[in-house]
């Protein structure tokens, strides 16, 4: 693990000793494991402007950004937002939010669940457009790079951007392992109050 992706993991919060590996997993992608490994940083050109939240919509909505080890969903409706990670007992999944601003930044905001508990994670990313290039970095610190080459090419990280939904299905079938991995079993679940009963 080089030296960007673990100061981002510590900047983010992630104490390595009490967080699953899984919840690493999705801090080493959204840190940028995967994108440092195929785009080295990159300077920005000065004429680059920040790309607006209609760009930043046009370019993620209803799209899955595959990781090596899992993947997150932007859902148009809602601006829904879930992922998983890992598989068997190192499996977690997440729901929550995509957000956009016109100052070019997407920000993702999930409650992580996973066997050994449930954490909320925010992450955000920065863009700028220049001739039909655009540039990403994971703030607050990230390195820019070229997420979106104007000329299209295969090492780009936007080529993970894909339309098929590859989240859904698998966060709906680990959500109830989750739960019942989190619910105690001795414990009875509340019964709602009767008609009237104040």
């Amino acid at each position: 693990m080089n030296t960007h992706v673990i100061d981002c993991l510590r900047r983010s919060g992630v104490a390595f000793g009490t967080w699953p590996l899984t919840l690493v997993a999705f801090g080493l992608a959204l840190c940028g494991g995967a994108a440092t490994a195929a785009a080295e940083p990159s300077a920005v050109p000065a004429q680059a402007r920040v790309m607006t939240a209609l760009e930043l919509h046009d370019l993620y909505r209803d799209k899955t950004w595959q990781w090596s080890d899992g993947a997150g969903r932007f859902q148009e409706e809602g601006r829904i937002f879930r992922a998983w990670s890992g598989n068997g007992a190192n499996a977690s999944w997440a729901e929550g939010r995509w957000t956009l601003t016109n100052d070019g930044q997407l920000c993702l905001r999930a409650v992580w669940h996973s066997p050994g508990g449930s954490s909320p994670k925010k992450t955000c990313f920065r863009h700028k457009l220049h001739d039909g290039t655009v540039y990403q970095k994971k703030e607050p610190s990230g390195a820019w790079y070229v997420f979106k080459h104007a000329a299209p090419d295969k090492d780009d990280e936007y080529v993970k951007l894909v339309e098929q939904d590859t989240v859904s299905a698998k966060v709906m079938a680990y959500r109830p392992v989750a739960q019942e991995m989190t619910t105690p079993k001795t414990v009875p679940l509340p019964t709602p109050a009767p008609v009237g009963a104040q």
